[in-house]
């Protein structure tokens, strides 16, 4: 699918991303259902704002991705590679990992993701010491649920990511939900507040407003890669599809009201219309015409 010739980070090209984020987790889920996907499947429907605002805000050909179990859109939209990603999750040896490695387990140029709950923190750091050894300029980057913050290697990595100033930063999803629990009943204390004892920069923004991530995730960066040490954007969003393929108990009414918020929603509200629909129909061929081939 051939994108529009708009800046990175300008909210017709973020849309275009976030469309081809839900069109493909939509389309898995569907996939799933028909019995042509098997293992697990982590989409993160509501949540594309976070991963089209961060991604839109990096230096693709040097800063460094580290994503996790429910990373799809951070891969699509690091590289727009649906076709690869698809025929992954399918098991195909034209997946990006020839098959092997599943919906979590992704690897392409600066990007990894890994399904180990909160696995990815000192893999992350270690690669961001790696960069700062190299003085190549760049800085990684790791996305991570609210749920993964009660392991102990965050804080592990925290400590050190601030102690030799390493080019780091976290990207938490909080979507108030770890798996099935609510965060009120796994977490104690603040989370947003949890790196700023390590003397890291903290910024909050609302996650499903992409402008806004994009924003704040450039801010960071240029304080990150000024050599000011790591950083933490955390970013309220919500997920509305299950955690994975059906498994999903929270409450109808709370899921219905969270549509009414949710980024794409957001973002078409202050683009033209006929923009977003001839967006939406061109992803809605693109991701059919690959799921078509591959069948």
């Amino acid at each position: 699918m051939q994108k529009a010739l708009t800046p990175r980070g300008s909210l017709r090209a973020m849309y275009e991303t976030m469309a081809l984020i839900r069109a493909v987790e939509t389309s898995l889920l569907d996939l799933f259902g028909k019995g042509k996907l098997r293992g697990t499947v982590h989409t993160g429907i509501g949540q594309e704002a976070i991963a089209a605002g961060v991604v839109a805000a990096l230096d693709l050909d040097r800063d460094v991705i580290c994503s996790n179990h429910r990373g799809h859109g951070h891969y699509l939209a690091y590289c727009g590679d649906a076709k690869g990603l698809i025929a992954e999750i399918m098991g195909r040896p034209d997946g990006v990992c020839k098959g092997v490695g599943g919906s979590q387990h992704l690897h392409k140029k600066n990007f990894y993701s890994n399904g180990i709950l909160g696995g990815m923190a000192p893999v992350s750091v270690g690669i961001a010491m790696g960069e700062k050894t190299k003085r190549s300029g760049a800085i990684v980057v790791q996305f991570a649920g609210d749920g993964a913050l009660a392991e102990g290697a965050f804080y592990e990595a925290f400590n050190m990511a601030a102690l030799w100033t390493l080019p780091y930063m976290l990207v938490v999803e909080d979507n108030g939900y770890a798996q099935s629990t609510p965060k009120a009943l796994e977490q104690s204390g603040t989370l947003v507040d949890r790196a700023k004892p390590f003397g890291i920069r903290v910024m909050e923004v609302d996650g499903n407003d992409a402008e806004a991530v994009h924003e704040a995730a450039e801010t960071l960066s240029d304080h990150i890669r000024s050599g000011a040490g790591p950083g933490v954007l955390y970013c309220s969003t919500y997920r509305l599809a299950p955690h994975s393929k059906g498994d999903d108990i929270r409450d109808k009414t709370e899921i219905a009201d969270a549509w009414t918020r949710e980024p794409i929603v957001r973002a078409r509200a202050k683009l033209p219309p006929e923009f977003c629909d001839a967006v939406d129909q061109a992803v809605a061929t693109h991701v059919r015409d690959i799921i078509e081939a591959l069948a």
